[in-house]
């Protein structure tokens, strides 16, 4: 494997690890040059699909909305898989991901496995995600205790 290639995947961990670490900082804005401008992002629970979003315009406002009731999360980011071919990579990121809400007076975490399908870009140098299919394979929800 070339230096190019180790780089690339080096760098593309940093990209997945970056927006793992803006969402547990609820910092939405941050994370949108992670993404082309022109990005496809779709979201399945399960076998459904709950979100076809188009762009980062959008993307910000799913997600901002998304995670208004969050009240603290934490990601945790496993194996990542990535084909370099040049300028493009794609990949598979595996994420585990809990996140913290009021419902009905009580502290309720959603406790979720997430695996991204990934295509990247790199532009004038920046590695940027241009398409993330986002799979909750596992979903668990329960309240939690004091």
């Amino acid at each position: 494997m070339s230096l190019a290639i180790l780089e690339a995947k080096t760098q593309l961990r940093e990209l997945v690890d970056e927006f793992a670490n803006l969402a547990d900082e609820k910092r939405i804005s941050d994370q949108m040059p992670l993404f082309t401008p022109d990005t496809k992002v779709k979201v399945f629970m399960g076998d459904t699909l709950v979100f076809d979003i188009s762009g980062t315009t959008q993307l910000e406002e799913t997600f901002t909305g998304f995670t208004a009731n969050v009240k603290r999360s934490s990601h945790m980011n496993g194996q990542h898989d990535v084909q370099v071919d040049g300028d493009t990579a794609t990949g598979i990121a595996y994420c585990q991901v809990k996140l913290v809400s009021d419902e009905d007076g009580h502290e309720v975490i959603q406790d979720s496995s997430i695996r991204y399908d990934d295509t990247y870009v790199r532009e004038n140098g920046i590695w940027r995600i241009a398409t993330r299919i986002s799979h909750f394979t596992i979903n668990e929800k329960r309240t939690l205790r004091s």
